[in-house]
């Protein structure tokens, strides 16, 4: 996803605030529901990199790749696995990627398969979705299994981002902010300011205010997203740096 021309989402002097509350942290609490929450929120942030993830680097098709994530985020909630994160030990990206190596690696394909509805609880995931992005790209040669997973991460992260900008720009009437976001950042159809005011039939001015909002509130998306899915305030820094650029808290 560009966002290479001139850009403000994460400027030479911009910091980081301190967002919402880790899930990670949240998914050893002692409230049920709060747990709940937290795990949801961890889904949310892995499930499409883990699909893709283990029909790639473990060659699995797409109906054992489905069963497989299924099966894996059921175990981590029944299990705790994500209670033994320690963040001094590395970033909880590679713990769980770690953790799920480990899962597929001791399921053979029949073990593997949930009877959907049959037990456990089966968790709404659009694996329609994550196959076709998959087909849509091309099969990564020479990438380590790090690599690929965290390029799988920063995809998901970044689309549910955008999404999220769509959706809130809608229900505000400020769908002509996202659509300037969307032709100047995202898919860099329009050349200009200038083509855009043209196009739009507004002053260069408005585009330029309009693009600053836009930037700024999906930078604010992708900081509560990495906030989400990070086990320390040291982790989210160099998670948020690395994607945004920017100054330290």
């Amino acid at each position: 996803m560009p966002f290479d021309r001139d850009t403000e989402i994460g400027g030479p002097s911009a910091r980081f605030p301190h967002t919402r509350h880790s899930a990670i942290a949240s998914a050893r609490s002692d409230q049920p529901a709060e747990r709940e929450r937290a795990y949801s929120s961890i889904v949310s942030g892995y499930w499409k990199p883990a699909y893709k993830y283990i029909r790639i680097q473990w060659n699995r098709s797409n109906e054992d790749a489905k069963d497989l994530t299924q099966a894996f985020f059921a175990a981590a909630f029944e299990k705790n696995y994500f209670q033994a994160y320690d963040s001094s030990k590395g970033s909880f990206r590679n713990f769980l990627r770690t953790c799920l190596d480990a899962f597929v690696s001791k399921q053979d394909q029949a073990a593997a398969r949930l009877k959907r509805g049959g037990g456990a609880a089966v968790i709404p995931l659009d694996f329609e979705s994550a196959e076709g992005e998959l087909q849509a790209l091309p099969i990564p040669s020479g990438m380590s299994t790090e690599e690929f997973f965290y390029k799988e991460w920063v995809r998901h992260l970044f689309s549910a981002a955008v999404e999220s900008l769509r959706e809130e720009c809608e229900a505000a009437g400020r769908q002509q902010h996202f659509i300037l976001l969307e032709r100047y950042d995202l898919d860099q159809t329009a050349a200009s300011y200038d083509e855009l005011a043209r196009e739009l039939n507004i002053p260069v001015t408005t585009v330029t205010n309009h693009l600053a909002w836009a930037r700024r509130r999906f930078r604010r998306l992708v900081l509560d997203a990495i906030r989400e899915v990070t086990g320390s305030d040291d982790e989210f820094q160099k998670e948020a740096r690395q994607l945004l650029g920017g100054g330290a808290v």
